[in-house]
């Protein structure tokens, strides 16, 4: 075990703070694409794929060889790697395992493998453009078009069979096939001569492929909850909504040549994206978490990058200052040293790539995503985007020049509020990062977490969310809260009279109070437990000063059911003795100080067999608990946490 000095990090027990209080806004119907566009002014506009397109023809090799310079000799050896790939059969018993057991990476990971082979290889023959890879690339063509389905077995579900096993009588669009049709539809649109020459079923078959399993059902059918057109009963628009319509227009846009027809298409488009607008934030806080943003604001941006080009740069929301909120929460977000803030379903471990950052920033004006993509391309070799989206890793070869050449830079905000999704970070310059989440239990992959805090010493997580292990069926089905994850007393919260917070729109922190200039923040998390905790209010509060945290709980129950617990999730090595739990994380020493004399402490380890765990935090981790003593009577106390942190070794 570490061991742990007596400076460090302190937790004890204080009054409660006033602070002033943040109004949280509702979210409005803006309709920026729909409400300021018609099909009538889309059609003098749009361009079909020979005016819009901005990278050269298959058989450009000057062109080529511009637009990739360096990078060219690495995407020819990703694609050698793929040459003798053989295809993975995906087996019906693949399809009913997340039926049968809840597996989906049983289906999902020969998919995936099958996917970026033959993303390689397409960008193989496009870096040298010499037919080498062509058979292959043909072999991955036609392996697709066999298929019945290309959407991921946990999505099919939205089957109006609600089966998870394909039925060629209903296609379905979700993000797996919404991709590989994106992809598909690139392919086609780069090497359509090339199989024409070699069979014209070839080009033929895929082109009805892309319209029977995207472009039709996309057109036709409003059901898919994704889309937005028929609301959800609990009105939720995630990044479902940009990440999809992004690829299906992708495909339209690459093979439609009517561009009445194409008009109309981008016009359905922008009512579903509206939606999403409409339905996030102005503040651009990301509710699912900074490892999705990629795939939310980030594939917003995609898409309307899509859009701009596709309308010869005449639809442009670019200079909308909510756009650019949704771009800069990355840049806010990240704490250092590849770790980030990660409510919900996010993981601590940053993700996204510093060429689509930049491109964001530049789009949106933002000197402060520009410096940070640019850092993260510097730090993280994240200057090229590889994979199935093929649009990114395009676009990340057009700006890869200007993106190597720009100012590298990133620095904490002293404060970074989010006063509608409620999201608070606040940083000082003794190395200390607080963020704190008040919110709502019905967020998009949502945790039962309104009022936990994560705190990093340096860059180092010490008091930390956990995230969220591997997808299964559970996860998103009617047992998503047994898995420890999810529950509240796996964050850094309170058990009050015994009970945990509940999932529901309805159980939410209440009363924020913010107090930007002393970096403190209150809040009444009562209303996010059920009415059998009993309880008046229960106000959390925090607050930052130099070097140190306090932490205040102003409690007021209508009875004592059961002894209070106040939960702490750590990582590290730990001591317990009388009054204080030492942490060592990483060359830190962090002691975390309590009243033995009004609490007794216990230590859970929590193992992390899950990978998706264990690749972030190790193979454990750590609940504190301290649970009040049995003669704790009162029923309207205050309790107060000091944490200080010292230098690092």
């Amino acid at each position: 075990m570490h061991v742990i000095k007596r400076a460090g990090l302190y937790l004890t027990i204080l009054p409660a703070l006033l602070l002033t209080v943040a109004d949280v806004q509702a979210s409005a119907e803006r309709n920026y694409l729909a409400g300021r566009n018609t099909v009538a002014s889309l059609v003098s506009e749009v361009q079909t794929a020979s005016g819009w397109v901005p990278y050269p023809r298959y058989t450009d090799r000057a062109g080529w060889d511009s637009l990739l310079g360096e990078n060219k000799a690495e995407l020819i050896r990703r694609g050698e790697r793929q040459l003798k790939y053989v295809w993975k059969v995906i087996p019906a018993t693949a399809y009913l395992a997340y039926e049968r057991t809840g597996d989906r990476t049983i289906m999902q990971e020969p998919n995936s493998d099958n996917n970026n082979a033959l993303s390689d290889l397409v960008m193989a023959e496009l870096a040298e453009g010499k037919g080498r890879f062509i058979d292959q690339i043909i072999n991955g063509v036609f392996y697709n078009c066999e298929r019945t389905s290309w959407v991921l077995s946990a999505h099919l579900p939205a089957q109006l069979s609600k089966r998870a096993f394909p039925d060629h009588t209903d296609p379905v669009i979700d993000l797996g096939s919404g991709e590989l049709g994106a992809l598909l539809a690139w392919t086609y649109y780069f090497f359509r001569e090339e199989f024409d020459s070699v069979n014209p079923v070839i080009p033929q078959r895929l082109k009805k492929e892309l319209y029977d399993k995207i472009i039709v059902p996309y057109r036709t059918v409003d059901r898919y909850w994704w889309l937005a057109f028929v609301p959800r009963e609990d009105g939720m628009v995630n990044n479902w909504n940009p990440w999809t319509n992004f690829n299906c227009l992708q495909v339209i846009a690459l093979l439609e040549t009517d561009t009445v027809q194409l008009a109309k298409d981008v016009y359905r488009s922008m009512r579903s994206v509206d939606k999403f607008i409409n339905y996030v934030n102005f503040d651009g806080a990301c509710e699912e978490g900074p490892s999705y943003w990629e795939h939310a604001a980030g594939k917003l941006y995609d898409y309307l990058q899509l859009v701009h080009m596709i309308t010869g740069s005449k639809v442009d929301l670019f200079g909308e200052p909510m756009i650019r909120n949704l771009g800069e929460y990355i840049s806010r977000s990240y704490v250092g040293n590849g770790w980030v803030v990660n409510f919900a379903d996010a993981s601590a471990q940053f993700s996204a790539k510093g060429g689509l950052v930049y491109r964001y920033g530049k789009a949106v004006n933002s000197k402060e995503m520009m410096e940070f993509g640019a850092y993260l391309a510097r730090e993280n070799s994240t200057a090229l985007s590889y994979g199935t989206d093929i649009f990114r890793s395009l676009e990340s070869l057009r700006y890869y020049p200007e993106l190597m050449a720009a100012r590298a830079a990133h620095q904490p905000a002293a404060a970074s509020l989010y006063p509608e999704t409620q999201f608070y970070y606040f940083s000082n310059s003794k190395g200390l990062f607080l963020a704190v989440k008040g919110g709502y239990n019905a967020e998009s992959h949502n945790h039962n977490d309104a009022g936990t805090f994560s705190l990093w010493a340096g860059t180092i997580p010490v008091l930390i969310d956990a995230g969220v292990g591997t997808y299964t069926r559970q996860t998103f089905g009617p047992e998503r809260y047994s898995i420890w994850t999810m529950r509240s007393n796996y964050h850094n919260l309170p058990t009050i009279n015994g009970q945990e917070q509940k999932f529901g729109k309805e159980y939410r922190a209440r009363s924020i109070r913010v107090d930007e200039k002393r970096k403190q923040i209150s809040m009444d998390i009562a209303g996010a437990y059920p009415s059998v905790a009993a309880l008046n209010s229960w106000v959390r509060g925090y607050r930052m000063y130099p070097g140190k945290l306090e932490i205040t709980d102003a409690i007021d129950l209508q009875e004592r059911k059961a002894p209070q617990q106040f939960h702490f999730m750590m990582q590290g090595e730990l001591v317990l003795t009388e009054g204080s739990v030492g942490i060592g994380v990483e060359g830190h020493d962090v002691a975390l100080r309590y009243d033995a004399r009004a609490f007794s402490a216990s230590v859970d380890t929590v193992a992390l067999p899950d990978p998706r765990l264990s690749k972030v935090w190790g193979s454990r981790l750590y609940r504190l608990t301290l649970t009040e003593r049995p003669d704790e009577r009162r029923l309207r106390y205050q309790h107060q946490f000091q944490v200080v942190v010292t230098a690092k070794k």
